[in-house]
């Protein structure tokens, strides 16, 4: 069937600000979606208000919104823009979400939009819980006993009637928010009351728990004729009860017989047919391990988290093919991007394993509550690809660049006691691979472990196999002992430490079997593959990567976690556009499934590979490049600047002297001293002993941070010595061994600013100014620009102060520098890098920032770039960068603003004037569209008690109500919830974020909301 010519334009729905449960796949998604659609000659709208991805740059679609995923605002912009067509199905659950409201407050129908792709009738059956059920029923397929409930009372009635546990599954959210598994009625009231109201629908499925099944996935395309594939199976790691975002996952499938396979691939496509999906869909199936017996669990009628990771691990565009499908193509008709010869009705062939890791944020928030569930709390993702499970497991923990220690060792940190170790596989957390390791280490029988982990003795017995290559490398470490751990996956750290040789001896004998790099191409080698795709492994004589030459090689940004986001991918890609744009190619090494940076058409060569020293170097000794830019892959890049460059691998842009020197808070402070610029008193310290007597000289309040770490990881402020010792002990952990630079608190006015310099000449694109003071870090602040209550003589200096350091450092690229300001302008902090707040200035300037330090990077000068040398004129329009948090996803995590970053994503608000900005930013990361100050504030007696928050309260005309017991509160009101609540899990936080209430965590940002509504309210009346 040949496209669709009735349409002209489209309009597409992103997915938003990342958070826990829905992040960049879908940016991934989108863009593949939006330059599909114009490939295909389709003007191309694109809503979304995220300014961190590749999505909503220019380039992407003809004509960007940024602007709120609010009703209201998404309707005066298909008011504005007037589409053709709607496909909603590549924004997650917000774009699905959204599409439903659209259609049932009749917009669709009054601006003739026609919903392209899967109907919305079919997503209703697929996320309506009751009638999805209707829909397996007639199906005669089975599913467990269930019920549709919207009061607690006919929960309880109907768990009493099929016996505990019973699982939670609200309807229409995403990342099985407010879901879980209850083991009693006390349990079940507590999940369903939080379940009840986070559905948009006011919906739960409780369900009998069939946990400690096999919970097998299947990526499904359909087309408009009914063909239909399955591009990827799936298999989790983890039994039926942990969420699949939350799982160890290995593609393709691995412990189904054939006859198991195939049935449940029969279901599969069945439900997709009877659902009627035209595009790309997920089915999620569970299998019972002791019988012939399976269950149907859910489908996302969408793209999703999945669909990214199977498109990478099968080199199968997802979404690129079901956005053909949307608008008439049908899959005979569609070219294989990746062999370039077969047709997308080709379903992929893998010769190799594939395991996703989740990576968390546990380690950067201990007191979070870890242990893992039906609700997802994973912030990323790694993938490896190896030739066997064991090399493509260690590969992927080898990627998540987690605490070194226990990459190396595989153990748990510290000792662990047997009831520790019962605890942990009983009751599973992030770190439960590491304490399964440790079992086989004290050598805990398998069936043991199956019993208490109801984990696949298979996978079991692969990790086992691990162990005993590790057992073995202790007893005599022989070069067939090293070959063989090598040939598995083990790291050269951890063959190390196992066998009490020196890295390079193990190099010297293992030398006989080096890496090579297979393709991946979708066909397992059937047919011809155009696609320059690799990854690596230890089985195998025969490199299929062929150097390149004239290349760049740019390092990724590795997981997504809190501290270090899709604004890293962003500027990857940029860096990427740049280097081909200057007749080089371009090679990307990165392991992030979800991202576009790791989409095989965004350079001329992938390596799916760890960001570590070992995986890199034997890419750089086959491809030569003339050097590596590390400036755009975040902290993980910076830091291993240094070691590259002490392996002769020349680095480009800003020297590893000069990136080395602004990490090194004691060097830093010699240079900013040098140059009489202000600074705030401080010493560095390696232990508790020099901080105690650090803090009697530097005085408190104190400002404590480690050196060579990301998103203020165990930074803090400390205002007395009783709290000083914990504080310190976090820094040294997180430090690894750097110095902890402890600096007199100064509260001020926080700005900061990106620099693009050439080694000579510096330009400052901005001054962005934060609504929050300094003690809140920069990534929760509320950026501002240009900055509103600045005077002209201190953006002066801040302009002066910028231009001297990059000069100083000879910067080449990008910097982004952080100020103070209070009797003076004060430098907190200089990152030698590109920084969050690279797209969003981008986006606000409509300069590709990533882009022109590139340029730079490869030996242009400003002047050739048009670029002139101080501050860019100020733009006429307001723009804020509002952070979003994912609290209501980590119970018991800190929500209290603090040096510590907290945010998962961000929002951009654009306006006028500040306050029109400020309302559009909040509607999207606050969800405060119509507050007004008469919907009054709710605090804790905590908060109240604070002299700083009565300070501001009494000379304000709003009611501020303190919940003394917050059970008591009334659950629809519209109220904003305030606390500064130091103790995580504080009744009125808990409360809060159990009825999905808008919290304010920050004073300033408080101080702020009501000053701007007083101003709006005023202008009103």
């Amino acid at each position: 069937m040949p496209k669709n010519t009735k349409i002209k334009s489209v309009a597409v729905i992103g997915s938003g600000p990342i958070k826990i449960g829905q992040a960049a796949e879908f940016d991934y998604a989108g863009t593949q979606a939006c330059l599909s659609l114009k490939t295909a000659g389709y003007h191309v709208i694109l809503i979304n208000s995220n300014p961190a991805t590749i999505m909503t740059d220019d380039g992407t679609a003809d004509e960007v919104y940024l602007q709120p995923l609010t009703l209201t605002s998404v309707t005066a912009v298909l008011e504005k823009s007037r589409p053709d067509a709607l496909l909603p199905t590549l924004g997650g659950q917000t774009g699905l979400n959204l599409a439903m409201a659209l259609d049932q407050a009749g917009i669709l129908q009054r601006l003739h939009i026609q919903l392209l792709g899967t109907s919305l009738k079919t997503i209703n059956q697929a996320e309506d819980r009751a009638a999805f059920k209707h829909l397996m029923t007639q199906l005669q397929q089975p599913i467990p006993a269930s019920t549709t409930v919207h009061h607690v009372a006919s929960a309880l009635t109907f768990a009493a009637k099929i016996g505990y546990p019973v699982i939670v599954r609200p309807a229409f959210t995403l990342g099985g928010s407010g879901g879980g598994i209850a083991t009693n009625p006390a349990e079940l009231t507590q999940i369903l009351q939080r379940g009840l109201t986070l559905s948009p629908v006011n919906e739960c499925l409780i369900e009998q728990s069939i946990a400690g099944f096999k919970e097998i996935e299947f990526e499904v395309m359909r087309d408009n004729l009914g063909t239909k594939l399955i591009v990827c199976s799936m298999e989790n790691f983890d039994p039926v009860g942990i969420h699949t975002g939350d799982s160890i996952v290995y593609a393709p499938a691995q412990t189904l017989t054939d006859t198991e396979l195939q049935r449940l691939r029969t279901v599969a496509l069945t439900i997709v047919e009877a659902l009627d999906i035209k595009g790309g869909c997920n089915v999620q199936l569970a299998q019972d391990p002791q019988s012939s017996r399976y269950a149907v669990i859910e489908v996302n009628p969408r793209v999703s988290r999945s669909s990214a990771l199977a498109s990478k691990a099968t080199g199968y565009p997802i979404a690129k093919i079901a956005a053909e499908i949307a608008v008439g193509f049908n899959l005979s008709e569609i070219k294989n991007p990746v062999t370039q010869t077969t047709y997308a009705a080709f379903e992929p062939a893998l010769d190799y394993v594939v395991a996703k890791i989740p990576r968390f944020a546990f380690d950067k928030f201990p007191t979070a509550d870890a242990h893992l569930g039906t609700q997802m709390k994973a912030t990323g993702e790694v993938m490896a690809i190896g030739t066997t499970i064991e090399e493509a497991t260690l590969k992927a923990v080898a990627s998540l660049e987690t605490t070194a220690t226990v990459q190396t060792t595989l153990l748990p940190l510290g000792h662990v006691t047997t009831a520790q170790l019962l605890a942990a596989l009983t009751h599973p957390t992030d770190q439960r691979l590491f304490y399964l390791f440790a079992a086989f280490a004290k050598h805990w029988p398998l069936a043991k472990l199956a019993a208490l982990t109801q984990i696949t003795p298979f996978f079991l017995s692969k990790l086992q196999h691990i162990s005993r290559l590790i057992q073995g490398l202790q007893q005599q470490p022989t070069a067939t002992r090293l070959l063989t751990a090598k040939k598995y996956g083990l790291s050269l750290a951890t063959m190390a430490h196992y066998s009490g040789l020196t890295p390079n001896e193990i190099l010297a004998t293992t030398a006989s079997q080096p890496l090579v790099y297979k393709m991946v191409d979708t066909c397992a080698g059937e047919f011809a593959s155009a696609t320059p795709y690799f990854y690596s492994t230890a089985f195998g004589q025969t490199t299929e990567s062929q150097p390149l030459g004239h290349s760049v090689l740019v390092l990724g940004a590795g997981p997504i976690r809190i501290g270090q986001g899709i604004e890293f991918d962003y500027t990857t890609v940029h860096c990427v556009k740049a280097i081909q744009q200057a007749g080089y190619h371009a090679i990307v090494v990165n392991n992030n499934p979800e991202t576009v940076s790791t989409d095989f058409s965004s350079s001329d060569k992938l390596y799916f590979e760890p960001l570590t020293l070992e995986a890199l170097l034997p890419i750089i000794q086959l491809e030569k490049p003339l050097g590596v830019i590390v400036q755009f892959g975040g902290q993980t890049a910076i830091n291993l600047a240094k070691q590259l460059a002490a392996h002769g691998v020349n680095i480009l842009g800003t020297s590893v002297a000069a990136t080395d020197l602004t990490e090194n808070r004691q060097a830093f402070a010699a240079l900013l001293a040098k140059h009489h610029i202000a600074q705030a008193t401080g010493t560095t310290v390696t232990n508790l002993v020099e901080a105690k007597a650090a803090a009697i000289k530097v005085g408190y309040p104190l400002l404590v941070r480690p050196s060579f770490v990301l998103g203020g990881r165990a930074m803090a402020v400390v205002h007395k010595a009783s709290a000083l010792t914990p504080v310190i002990k976090a820094a040294v952990a997180a430090g690894h061994g750097a110095p902890i630079l402890m600096d007199h608190y100064l509260a001020g006015q926080e700005c900061e600013v990106d620099v693009l310099a050439d080694g000579h000449n510096v330009c400052i694109p901005g001054i962005m100014s934060h609504v929050e003071g300094a003690g809140v870090h920069s990534g929760d602040s509320m950026a501002v620009y240009p900055p509103q209550n600045l005077a002209t003589a201190v953006q002066q200096q801040i302009v002066t102060i910028a231009t001297q350091l990059a000069k100083s450092l000879h910067c080449i690229g990008l910097m982004n520098i952080q100020f103070v300001i209070t009797d003076q302008v004060y430098v907190i902090d200089v990152n030698p890098r590109a920084s969050r707040t690279v797209p969003f200035m981008s986006k606000v300037l409509k300069r590709p920032l990533a882009q022109l330090a590139t340029k730079l990077i490869l030996g242009q000068s400003l002047t050739d770039l048009g670029l002139p040398a101080g501050l860019l004129p100020q733009i006429a329009q307001v723009a804020i960068k509002a952070p979003v948090f994912s609290f209501n996803k980590l119970p018991l995590m800190p929500t209290k603003l603090s040096p510590e970053m907290k945010s998962t994503g961000e929002t951009i608000g654009l306006g006028k004037t500040f306050g029109q900005a400020w309302h559009t930013a909040m509607a999207d990361s606050y969800h405060l569209e119509n507050w007004q100050l008469s919907d009054g504030i709710i605090t804790d007696s905590e908060t109240w008690a604070m002299p700083a928050v009565q300070a501001w309260a009494k000379d304000q005309d709003i009611a501020m109500t303190v919940a003394i017991t917050p059970t008591n509160l009334p659950t629809e009101t519209p109220a904003v919830i305030f606390s500064l609540a130091a103790e995580p899990g504080a009744p009125l936080i808990f409360w809060a974020l159990n009825h999905a209430k808008t919290m304010v965590t920050a004073l300033d940002t408080l101080k702020t909301l009501v000053t701007v509504t007083t101003t709006a309210e005023h202008v009103i009346n």
